[in-house]
């Protein structure tokens, strides 16, 4: 390996992952920044120039266009890419990789512009060509999914005969102080929350409206909050992947107010991916929503609380019940002094770093296309302490009913 690595992507996400990669010179000796709009990347670069000696390059490239990201690989020549560009963009740069036969990371899965659907379908169809060119692709290197999965896995391999139960629990104690207002990419955030909810229990799936399920619960360094029921990606690989599993489900906090304004959104239309027509012009409603709403990359500096992450696990060692519930605690404002970033973009972006860390060290080494949690998760454990996301373990948490 050479230690260089192309990050595709200029988000507050990637802006994260170059961070922690400039902070990793040891191994990121080379990265490559680029996007559609160059001159996010060279901010990047220039925030990062002279305090690292990580060599940093810029580039601009359409991720959407596979022949333009061959020739910024076959020009970089990177041992990983790591993609955080929008999902839209995973087949065409899993694409560039396949040609180039270049590893792969990403942080979420791939989705079709024209369809709100959550699927690994499109990229686990992957497989046997990732397999045959001798190349990873490791899939959902972020937080949920990410170190949602490692976490299962860090479980399975060390207090359990048998997973039964898994309940997600993501919590957002931020407050940025604007009416309403994402995290992330404002697009996938809202296609996200939208839609409907899902979750597998005894070998099916099970359906639910939009926010339907509603509970509350007590986390650690942010107190009590009202959790809905979501779906989301990692449920379709952990169903698959986790030994004896009965029902998994996935939990995010949201309060009343953003409930309120995505709910008139909603209602007017504002939330639909249906194209429209304005002006003698054709726009996607979300999209120009989007484009109004606050940047996520923008909203470090005025977010303030914590973010508690983790996994509530049901199962049996030794034909004996084990409940285990193991998370992480990240405060927005520690984040923001360290990398300019809120905690979000924070706990997305460190793992990023993590799964391609991994990768070029040869650590994780196998060829094909892959879920996090089927990798052995404890240097992804140990390096999560690292590299600032330590996380905590408790064997009597409260349960969600």
């Amino acid at each position: 390996m050479t230690g260089k690595c192309l990050i595709i992507g200029a988000g507050g996400v990637a802006g994260v992952a170059v961070h922690k990669c400039c902070q990793n010179s040891e191994v990121f000796k080379e990265i490559m920044i680029a996007s559609r709009t160059k001159s996010k990347c060279d901010a990047l670069k220039n925030q990062l120039q002279g305090k690292t000696s990580t060599i940093i390059h810029t580039a601009q490239v359409d991720a959407d266009n596979v022949d333009e990201v061959i020739t910024l690989i076959n020009s970089f020549k990177p041992d990983v890419v790591l993609n955080l560009a929008l999902p839209y963009q995973d087949l065409s740069i899993m694409e560039a990789c396949l040609a180039t036969k270049t590893h792969y990371v990403d942080t979420a899965n791939y989705e079709p512009l024209d369809t709100a659907k959550f699927e690994y379908k499109w990229q686990w169809a992957y497989r046997e060509r990732f397999k045959e060119a001798g190349i990873t692709a490791l899939l959902g290197s972020g937080f949920d999914p990410g170190v949602t999965g490692v976490f299962c896995a860090y479980a399975m391999k060390h207090y359990f005969d048998e997973i039964h139960y898994i309940d997600i629990l993501d919590c957002n104690g931020g407050d940025h102080g604007y009416p309403f207002a994402t995290n992330f990419n404002p697009e996938i955030n809202i296609r996200e929350v939208s839609a409907k909810g899902k979750y597998w229990e005894n070998g099916k799936w099970v359906e639910t409206e939009p926010m339907e399920i509603k509970r509350e619960y007590d986390f650690e360094g942010v107190g009590m909050k009202d959790i809905y029921l979501l779906y989301h990606e990692e449920l379709e690989s952990l169903a698959q992947n986790i030994k004896g599993i009965k029902r998994i489900r996935f939990f995010m906090t949201f309060g009343q107010s953003y409930l309120t304004h995505l709910k008139c959104l909603e209602n007017v239309g504002m939330t639909s991916i249906e194209p429209v027509m304005f002006q003698g012009n054709e726009i996607v409603p979300i999209q120009f929503l989007a484009a109004v709403l606050p940047d996520p990359a923008s909203l470090g500096p005025r977010t303030h609380g914590k973010t508690n992450i983790g996994c509530i696990i049901q199962g049996v060692k030794d034909n004996k019940p084990v409940t285990y519930y193991v998370y992480n605690i990240c405060d927005h404002q520690e984040c923001y002094k360290e990398v300019g970033s809120q905690a979000i973009s924070y706990t997305t972006g460190v793992p990023a770093m993590i799964g391609a860390m991994l990768i070029m060290q040869g650590v994780w080494d196998k060829a094909g296309v892959f879920n996090i949690e089927e990798f052995d998760p404890d240097p992804f454990m140990e390096a999560l302490n690292k590299w600032g996301l330590p996380w905590q373990e408790c064997f009597d948490p409260k349960l969600v009913d």
